[in-house]
């Protein structure tokens, strides 16, 4: 069924959503041969400043995150809007969205749960469902931020593809305190949902659009 999607976006609201939610499932796309794009729409320069840190910081992890998994290079977008500031700022990343939509016409877009708490979360997920309407859309799970999350759909996957998710994950080393970036969290859950569907692992997503 991947094979279908020839050209993925992921819509990543800061650097590391977008490997956390459905990293794994982007290790087996690009086996598949799917051509992937990354979006991120804001690399948190102000609270990195705020801890001490180069401002860049998250700029370079994404980088060297998304290379690892096999991301193209050219294939990264990052954007500059202010962290926790999303609501404010609908129109601008609306325009940014459909500038995408235009330019890569995406058969599938992978985001977060329109039941995301987070501000800036549930903003890429509102606005996504009107930037790509006309597009399959999955929506990727963030498990301590959604308030319903309904796992609607799974994708199988091998243990390279969880390897290749943390390895992507480890990259972030400006993150590495936060409870999420742990192996065995990032395992467990892959085998939580993979137990659903008697496999493995898996990663599980809602079925927010299904275009055949």
């Amino acid at each position: 069924m991947l094979k279908l999607f020839k050209k993925v976006l992921v819509l990543a609201p800061h650097t590391d959503d977008g490997e956390i939610g459905c990293g794994g499932t982007i290790s087996k796309l690009l086996e598949k041969k799917s051509e992937v794009f990354y979006v991120a729409f804001s690399s948190a320069k102000e609270s990195l400043k705020q801890k001490g840190l180069n401002e860049n910081t998250l700029i370079q992890e994404v980088k060297v995150a998304t290379q690892s998994l096999g991301i193209k290079k050219k294939n990264l977008i990052i954007f500059d809007h202010k962290l926790r500031f999303f609501t404010s700022l609908r129109q601008e990343i609306l325009e940014d969205m459909i500038n995408l939509k235009n330019k890569l016409k995406p058969d599938l877009v992978l985001m977060p749960s329109l039941s995301d708490i987070h501000q800036d979360h549930i903003t890429i997920a509102q606005e996504g469902l009107r930037a790509f309407k006309n597009s399959t859309i999955l929506a990727y799970e963030l498990i301590w931020n959604n308030l319903n999350f309904h796992n609607t759909m799974f994708v199988k996957l091998e243990k390279k593809n969880i390897k290749a998710k943390w390895d992507a994950l480890k990259k972030y080393k400006s993150q590495k305190t936060r409870s999420y970036m742990n192996e065995e969290f990032i395992y467990s859950l892959a085998r939580s949902r993979g137990v659903q569907i008697g496999t493995k692992y898996a990663e599980s997503f809602e079925v927010i659009r299904w275009v055949i």
